[in-house]
C-alpha cells in the first residue's frame, strides 16, 4: 500500500502519476461508455422528437444520432478529465515564457471550444434530417406534388438558419467579436455583400419564383435548354434533374427561369413525328394501301387518340417519303417509348404485308465509255 502511495506521488514533468491516472481512466472509460451514453441519449431524444412517429423508426433516429452524439460525450469526458486531473504547467510556462504560453493556453482553448460546439451543430442537423425524413414521408402520403418539393426547400432554409447560429456563436463566445456590432455594420456593408454574392442571391430568388409560379414541381419531366429528364430536387441554389440516361444534372435556379422551361408532364399527349422512306419500286396503289393501313392502325392504337396523320409527304432523293403524326395519350416518357416501339413494328409489318421496302440512301454513278 505505502509502495502504491509512493507511485502516485512520484511526479513526471511537475505532475503527479496520480494525474495522469485520472485523465487516463477518464479517457478509457469514456471510450467504453461512449456507445452506451450515446444510445441512451439518443432514444432520451427519440421519446421527445419521434415517439409518436411511426413512419420513421427509433432506428434510423439512432444511426443519424449516435455517432455525433457520441462524439461530443467524448470530448466532454476530455474536458472533464482534463479539469479533474488539475494538470500543472509551471515548468512549461516558465521555459516558454508567459506572453507564449498564454498564447498557446489561449489557441487551444479557443480550438477546442470550436470543436465543442462544432459538436452540437452537427446533434442539430442530424435533429433536422430526422425531422425532414418524417415530414417527407407524411408529404408521399398526399396527392399534391408541392408537398415533396417544399419539404428539402424548407429543411435547406433550417440548416442554413442553423449554420448562421453557429457562426454568431463561435464569433461571439470563441474569437470575441461583438456580434450586435457586426449585425449593425453588415447593414452598411450589405449592398457590398450584395454585390458580391449576386449570383447567389439571384438563383434564391429564382428559388422561391420556382415556389410560386410552381412551373414544375418534384417528379415532373422538364427539358429545360438542352437539358430533358425527371426533376428530383428543388434547392436554395440549385434543381436537380436526373436525366434519361441516369445523370444527375445540377442547374442553377436562375437559368432553369431565364431559359424557355417545357413542362412535358403538363402536356395531355406527347407528340411523334418522323418520316419512312420507301423505295421508289413501290407503286403508287401499293403507297396508298401503305397510307391507308397505317392511319388506320395509328387510329385503333389503345394509347394514341384521333389526331394522327399520315401522309405520302415528297419524292426524296433516295426514296418516297411517307410523313406519319401520331399523338401518345400519356406524357411519361416510359408510356411514349413503348408506344413508339410497338407502332414501329406494325409499320414495319405493314410495308412487308404490301410487298414494298424501305429505301436506304443510294448513289448511281454513270461511266462513260471513249
Amino acid at each position: 500500500m505505502g509502495q502504491l502511495r509512493f507511485f502516485l506521488k512520484t511526479e513526471y514533468l511537475e505532475n503527479s502519476a496520480q494525474t495522469y491516472l485520472i485523465f487516463v481512466t477518464a479517457i478509457i472509460l469514456g471510450l467504453i461508455f461512449k456507445g452506451l451514453i450515446s444510445r441512451y441519449l439518443s432514444h432520451s431524444l427519440y421519446k421527445v422528437i419521434g415517439k409518436k412517429e411511426k413512419r420513421v423508426g427509433v432506428e434510423k433516429f439512432d444511426s443519424l444520432l449516435t455517432r455525433p452524439i457520441a462524439f461530443f460525450i467524448m470530448l466532454s469526458i476530455l474536458y472533464f478529465g482534463f479539469h479533474a486531473a488539475e494538470f500543472n504547467f509551471e515548468e512549461l510556462k516558465s521555459t516558454l515564457g508567459e506572453g507564449l504560453y498564454n498564447g498557446l493556453e489561449m489557441i487551444v482553448s479557443k480550438v477546442f471550444s470550436l470543436v465543442f460546439i462544432y459538436s452540437i451543430f452537427r446533434i442539430l442537423l442530424r435533429i433536422v434530417d430526422y425531422v425532414g425524413l418524417i415530414l417527407l414521408k407524411r408529404s408521399e402520403e398526399t396527392e399534391n406534388k408541392m408537398d415533396d418539393q417544399l419539404v428539402p426547400f424548407a429543411m435547406e432554409i433550417i440548416k442554413f438558419i442553423v449554420y448562421i447560429f453557429t457562426i454568431f456563436i463561435i464569433l461571439g463566445n470563441v474569437l470575441g467579436v461583438n456580434v450586435t456590432a457586426l449585425v449593425t455594420g453588415l447593414g452598411i456593408g450589405g449592398l457590398a455583400l450584395a454585390m458580391a454574392s449576386k449570383e447567389s442571391l439571384e438563383n434564391l430568388l429564382g428559388s422561391f419564383t420556382i415556389f410560386l409560379d410552381k412551373p414544375f414541381t418534384v417528379g415532373d419531366n422538364v427539358t429545360a435548354g438542352t437539358i430533358t429528364g425527371t426533376v428530383e430536387k428543388v434547392g436554395f441554389r440549385s434543381t436537380q434533374i436526373r436525366t434519361f440516361d441516369k445523370s444527375l444534372v445540377t442547374v442553377p435556379n436562375k437559368k432553369m427561369i431565364d431559359a424557355e422551361l417545357d413542362n412535358l408532364g403538363m402536356r395531355p399527349v406527347r407528340r411523334v413525328k418522323f418520316d419512312i422512306g420507301l423505295n421508289y419500286e413501290t407503286t403508287a396503289e401499293q403507297i396508298k394501301n401503305i397510307v391507308s393501313d397505317i392511319q388506320t392502325m395509328v387510329d385503333d392504337h389503345p394509347k394514341t387518340n384521333d389526331e394522327g396523320k399520315v401522309r405520302f409527304q415528297e419524292f426524296g432523293s433516295s426514296s418516297l417519303d411517307i410523313l406519319v403524326i401520331y399523338f401518345v395519350d400519356s406524357p411519361t416518357w416510359n408510356d411514349l417509348i413503348d408506344v413508339r416501339e410497338d407502332i414501329n413494328y406494325k409499320i414495319m409489318e405493314i410495308v412487308k404485308k404490301h410487298n414494298s421496302d424501305f429505301a436506304f440512301p443510294s448513289t448511281t454513278v454513270y461511266l462513260q465509255k471513249n
